[in-house]
């Protein structure tokens, strides 16, 4: 029986990067994976083949409404799906073998197959061909990620009522596209088939739309998207989805009011849920909260010696880049070093256009805990490379503390929120004010200055709009 020092079950973001981290600091690692490529849902079927798609989509609705605009001429453009599709695939496979390469340099066992925990310090790896190996370990940590909630009136059929798996695969846009779900998902791949020609309708349960982010921002958001063509139903229950005649019938309820969806596809994108039964921890003894999530400590520690977890299976946002550092954290925490994850500085974004970010907390998280906080504000519509850019909807909003002028929360509308981000993210790591960051040097002109300007804002010194 093969002895490792680490054995990761799940190669997506959290479980990589943690078998690189292992790698780097000498550990003998070993990754197991079901599936045959690498990379878990984000690489495969997730963040990035969406990206990819939303890209291209967004290249077309550049060339049929924006390019004019720059007195670019382009006459009757069209979408060439096969091609855009098979753009995706490329990306997705050139990252996927990029990982096992990296597996590769940091001398880590890939063992494909699916991987049970029979006793601590022990895993089961049963290949797709049905042979199965046992190997030792010190520590094991579950990597295993999430899978989408199916709703129990609308089982997913992989062709009619899908998931994200298949909404990102169509061989072409559905004519009406019915989206249940106005979280992250839905209105990023409700966006996708907008551009591409679909007529699209969201559902949602809540009152808003991209529930976790600043409010004031999401309905900036829901008023752009609907700008471009998609249609909202806010405070509508689905009670019913059914396929009659290859075309799927939702029934839902608003205020009492009874109405009827039909659409040639629906995607069921209601969140996802932990991918955490059948890998042997509850056997074993791991303990699991009410939502299936493995209880651990502030170390990764599960309540069973040697066995951790990170990313989704455990509590706290479902996001790759939050996986990651647990993963570097959870591996250097088992080499004896120190690891750790600031929760408070991780951003979650939609990658709509505009995207919507966000770090910290909301203006009305703070006002829901009595905390006293300032608000500065910046519109890129005051912004010389926005306005260059022709791209001036959105704006940027930081949540400080009123005594201390602390930064608790940096909150970004605009194309390029995703990027900007990561500047108000830093400085919240460190601890770091308003004042901090207004008062660093941002390149003319850039976008990041609206960064800048709303910092200032905070203490009413922002120099490119009147201060209210």
């Amino acid at each position: 029986m093969e002895k490792f020092d680490v054995v990761i079950i799940g190669s997506g973001p959290g479980g990589y990067v943690a078998a690189i981290r292992a790698g780097q600091l000498g550990l003998k690692t070993a990754i197991i994976e079901k599936d045959k490529e690498l990379g878990g849902t984000c690489l495969n079927i997730g963040c990035i083949p969406s990206k990819a798609l939303l890209t291209s989509s967004d290249h077309f609705s550049f060339a049929k409404t924006e390019a004019a605009k720059h007195g670019i001429v382009i006459e009757n453009p069209r979408v060439d799906l096969p091609t855009m599709q098979k753009r995706k695939d490329k990306v997705v496979k050139t990252l996927t073998g990029g990982v096992r390469q990296l597996m590769k340099t940091n001398k880590v066992m890939v063992l494909e197959g699916m991987g049970t925990i029979t006793a601590p310090g022990k895993v089961s790896v049963k290949s797709s061909g049905g042979e199965t190996q046992e190997i030792e370990t010190k520590n094991i940590v579950i990597a295993t990620g999430s899978v989408p909630i199916e709703l129990p009136f609308a089982k997913f059929d992989g062709q009619r009522i899908v998931s994200s798996t298949e909404a990102l695969c169509f061989t072409e846009a559905p004519k009406k596209f019915l989206v249940i779900g106005a979280g992250a998902i839905g209105l990023e791949l409700g966006s996708v088939w907008n551009r591409l020609g679909s007529e699209v309708t969201m559902l949602e349960f809540l009152p808003r739309i991209a529930v976790g982010f600043d409010l004031e921002l999401s309905n900036l958001l829901q008023r752009a998207l609907t700008a471009q063509g998609i249609k909202f139903h806010l405070e509508t229950k689905v009670t019913g989805v059914k396929v009659e005649n290859g075309h799927v019938i939702a029934s839902a309820e608003k205020a009492n009011e009874k109405l009827t969806f039909e659409a040639d596809k629906v995607l069921v994108s209601v969140g996802r849920k932990p991918f955490s039964e059948g890998l042997g921890a509850e056997k074993v003894g791991v303990e699991f909260d009410e939502r299936k999530r493995i209880k651990i400590d502030k170390h990764f520690r599960t309540n069973v010696e040697g066995i951790y977890a990170i990313g989704d299976v455990i509590a706290g946002p479902m996001l790759a880049h939050k996986a990651e550092d647990e993963g570097i954290a959870c591996v250097e925490i088992i080499a004896g070093k120190f690891g750790h994850v600031n929760y408070d500085a991780i951003p979650g974004i939609i990658y709509t256009n505009p995207e919507l970010a966000g770090v910290g907390i909301t203006e009305d998280q703070a006002k829901e805990k009595g905390m006293e906080v300032r608000i500065g504000k910046f519109p890129f519509r005051a912004n010389g490379r926005a306005l260059a850019n022709e791209d001036v909807e959105g704006l940027v909003k930081f949540i400080a503390d009123a005594k201390t002028d602390k930064i608790l929360g940096a909150h970004i509308l605009q194309h390029a929120a995703s990027e900007l981000i990561a500047e108000p993210t830093s400085v919240i790591e460190f601890g770091g004010s308003s004042e901090d960051l207004g008062r660093t040097t941002h390149s003319h002109p850039t976008l990041s200055e609206a960064v800048k300007e709303a910092a200032m804002a905070v203490e009413k010194r922002a120099l490119h709009i009147v201060n209210r």
